[in-house]
């Protein structure tokens, strides 16, 4: 915690600051181990804080590097008030590079950049409208800055400039071409702004670092920890065909398993409502006349089931009524809206959810249409001008519906003693504990990859499904880069045969297979293998994300900050503590790839690889290059069908570069809560600089979830 005088300090220099500017001063306080609020004027009673109540990691902030006084001079902040609403500036060096503010596909580095925080279901649109925008970012100088907002806040990275006594002179000469007259210029002196409209005061939190990933870190754990799937979730997850009735589930699961293809979860698309848009939330007699039976028969091949729905209500629906006075004022699809800050829609809502899917054996949901289009000609949602019971207007209600619908969703599965892993197309700030993967109808593979980079600043999650693909090339890649994500998902909504079967849609939905199926089966299969093989892996990565906030999935500069090269590096990412993961796209089988500064391994051969270089990597159509860091332990299972309460994982221990190394997995149930009472084991393997690698477990908890089958030196010091 910082020291008292210090905070004192920190107080009188900002409020000296802002009444030497005529501006009412803010008020400064310390949110938690690390975090500063400033708070000017009278925030809104709608922010995702007092929406969402929070509640901080303190202990494991506390572990953190100390933060004696806020990342920056107080008095560098300044506050104001204009018709529009709040302006803030902060200061920003010349140097820096900004980066998150939200899930995007399209671009990377925020920069020189300005950016709405407001929620689209158009992110390719290049504006920082996304599916999740964040009012958090974080710069290489080691420090983070949330603004708390549900407004559609703009913030410019750098790329104003204020009438000052010091102005950036502007370029002499006339140009003959658009290209060089609208160039972008870089300022000599930057200054981060941000306008909240509409609001009459603000709180910002400062997260101090030293460094990015620290920054991210005490986000994530202000936010209250990262996410834990149930070990199923890290699976791999198939979607039907969104007309199929119960016959055509059965029948697609059966193949699945007779196939030898890993599959944990089976996904109902909209056909299993009576109405779908809007929803009622009631299985359709016609096409499943035995809901329960179909259920029981599902979960006893070993799958977990997830529903497709949104939240908009049907007039048919049994909640219709109770909902109505809990709703905005607008439709949507004919449904209501729910207004999911009000205690009483919750109940009704979630209750229903409990009763008549969770308690019978539903373990998860995919929740659709949360978004919103804001540039459309024609939106489907509601519009801005909405009010709701709660006192929240549309735009506010825009950016929280899909945290809120979330929240409500996963406060079932926690009443039930239950883990789950879902799918929502919405998201926004402080959502690192919510245990659901962002996805898109976005589908370009490159800006997948890009995203999944950029997801890890803002505390979400992102699934680059498989849906189309152009070609058998393009199916491996993608299931790739899908292998090697936070969700493996294989989306088959459109097509009625699985897509290794047939890529080309209007003859999978003819039942024509391809005349090479069985080879591509077979290749498919072995690349979902390597994803059961990672399950443990990505255990240990995301109960660190859990316990200490660090992101399983993040863009290589995170690490890495001080390497200029990285801060343009968007088609690779890094995958628990020592994965670095780059995908190839369609037919390439060559790219080129800055390694960062140390040593690298090849994740496949063990081949060495400098790093402080760029190097032309190859490989073919079905191996995607990844790279391990020296030093790393990886633990690899014995690939599974699928995941059951009672798989024990027999290891492949591989080591790459020289012991020592450590790698630590947690042990417990996989599919309860109960670890977050203490019931779990910590297994750590170790491989120590002399003597032979060794397996410890500590913890009380009667279990075993590992055996290691084989320790493996994979650098060429074998």
């Amino acid at each position: 915690m910082p020291h008292a005088g210090m905070l004192l300090g920190s107080l009188l220099a900002l409020c000296a600051a802002q009444s030497a500017m005529g501006a009412e001063p803010a008020t400064v306080e310390s949110a938690a181990p690390g975090v500063w609020k400033l708070t000017w004027g009278v925030p809104e009673a709608h922010t995702p804080v007092r929406v969402l109540s929070p509640t901080p990691k303190t202990d494991a902030m506390s572990a953190l590097p100390a933060a004696a006084e806020p990342p920056f001079p107080l008095d560098a902040v300044s506050f104001r008030a204009n018709p529009r609403g709040v302006v803030i500036e902060l200061p920003m060096t010349s140097s820096e590079q900004i980066f998150g503010l939200g899930l995007h596909p399209t671009f990377f580095n925020c920069t020189d950049a300005r950016l709405e925080m407001a929620t689209n279901d158009h992110q390719d649109d290049g504006d920082g409208t996304s599916h999740a925008p964040v009012p958090f970012y974080v710069s290489t100088k080691g420090y983070g800055v949330y603004v708390d907002t549900a407004r559609y806040a703009r913030f410019y990275c750098g790329n104003l400039a204020p009438v000052s006594g010091a102005a950036d002179a502007a370029d002499a000469g006339a140009a003959d071409n658009t290209a060089d007259l609208y160039r972008h210029r870089a300022l000599s002196q930057k200054t981060m702004t941000v306008e909240v409209p509409s609001a009459g005061g603000i709180e910002v939190y400062l997260f101090a670092g030293p460094d990015m990933k620290t920054a991210v870190r005490r986000y994530n754990l202000y936010s209250g920890g990262g996410c834990l799937p149930p070990l199923w979730g890290l699976g791999v997850y198939y979607r039907g065909h969104t007309k199929f009735n119960a016959e055509e589930v059965l029948s697609t699961a059966r193949l699945i398993r007779d196939s030898g293809m890993p599959c944990d979860v089976f996904g109902l698309e909209p056909g299993w409502h009576t109405h779908a848009y809007s929803c009622t939330y009631v299985w359709s007699p016609e096409r499943w006349p035995d809901p329960d039976g179909f259920i029981r028969e599902m979960r006893g091949m070993g799958y977990e089931l997830n529903l497709w729905e949104h939240a908009f209500v049907h007039p048919d629906s049994p909640l219709r009524g109770p909902l109505l006075p809990h709703s905005g004022d607008y439709q949507v699809w004919g449904g209501l809206v729910p207004d999911f800050t009000v205690p009483e829609a919750r109940r009704i809502f979630a209750e229903h959810h409990e009763r008549e899917l969770v308690q019978k054996g539903v373990t998860g949901f995919k929740l659709d249409e949360c978004d919103n289009q804001p540039n459309k000609r024609d939106p489907w949602s509601f519009p801005e001008m909405s009010a709701f019971p709660s006192g929240m207007d549309g735009e506010q209600m825009h950016s929280l519906f899909g945290t809120l619908y979330q929240q409500t969703l996963l406060d079932v599965f926690n009443r039930n003693n239950l883990r789950t892993y879902g799918k929502a197309r919405s998201s926004h700030a402080l959502a690192a504990p919510l245990p659901f993967v962002l996805y898109s109808d976005y589908y370009e593979h490159a800006g997948f990859v890009r995203a999944l980079a950029n997801s890890g600043f803002g505390g979400i999650l992102w699934q680059p499904e498989v849906r189309n693909c152009a070609s058998i090339a393009d199916l491996m890649r993608r299931t790739q880069t899908a292998v090697f994500s936070p969700q493996t998902v294989m989306d088959s909504w459109f097509l009625k045969l699985p897509p290794w079967l047939q890529i080309d849609t209007e003859k999978n939905n003819a039942g024509e297979l391809m005349p090479d199926h069985e080879a591509v089966t077979a290749r498919v299969r072995r690349l979902l293998e390597w994803r059961m093989r990672l399950v443990p892996y990505l255990y240990g990565a995301f109960a660190e994300y859990h316990r200490d906030g660090t992101p399983p999935f993040r863009a290589v500069a995170m690490d890495y900050p001080e390497d200029r090269k990285t801060h343009t590096l968007d088609d690779a990412y890094l995958m628990g503590p020592s994965l670095l993961v780059a995908p190839l796209f369609g037919d390439a089988t060559t790219r080129k790839l800055w390694l960062p500064k140390g040593d690298w391994f090849d994740f496949w051969t063990g081949s060495p690889l400098e790093g402080g270089r760029e190097h032309e990597i190859t490989a073919d159509v079905d191996t995607i290059p990844v790279f391990v860091k020296s030093g790393a332990l990886v633990p690899l299972a014995d690939p599974v069908a699928h995941i059951t309460p009672e798989t024990v994982f027999q290891l492949e221990v591989r080591a790459y570069g020289p012991p020592p190394g450590t790698f630590a997995l947690p042990e417990d149930d996989g599919v309860t809560r109960a670890h977050e009472g203490g019931a779990f084991n910590t297994v750590t393997l170790r491989w120590p600089k002399r003597g032979r690698p060794v397996l410890e477990r500590k913890g009380e908890l009667p279990l075993r979830r590992y055996a290691v089958r084989e320790w493996r030196r994979m650098d060429s010091a074998k």
